[in-house]
């Protein structure tokens, strides 16, 4: 499976953008990880098809939203009230079976090319 990222862009603090991601091929879970300058990759958020179930990390809870077709092969993160913290270069990601552990990106082997998301204050 490969996977293709698009969005991102420059945004102004309180703004909102989106990210989409298309997979080749099926999976039973889709994610979007972010890497700011000098951090490690955190976890964003993961949308898992059976339950039609959303995972947040807390830092974004409330502001973005995961959603998505798994018919489509398709995920989308539309990101609101966006903060200067929110810069970084984001990462989709997914995998065949869901694993709880969904937060850590060591669970992950594919990844599509990160797309930088600036937010300017």
């Amino acid at each position: 499976v490969q996977l293709q990222a698009s969005g991102g862009g420059l945004a102004q603090v309180g703004g909102s953008l989106s990210l989409s991601c298309a997979a080749s091929g099926r999976t039973g879970v889709m994610g979007w990880f972010r890497q700011a300058p000098g951090k490690e990759r955190e976890f964003v958020a993961a949308i898992r098809w059976s339950m039609g179930r959303a995972y947040y990390a807390d830092s974004v809870r409330g502001r973005f939203t995961i959603s998505g077709d798994s018919a489509k092969l398709t995920v989308n993160l539309r990101m609101n009230n966006l903060k200067p913290e929110d810069t970084a270069v984001y990462y989709c990601t997914g995998r065949l079976v869901f694993n709880v552990a969904y937060y850590d990106s060591e669970q992950y082997s594919i990844w599509g090319q990160g797309t930088l998301v600036t937010v300017s204050s």
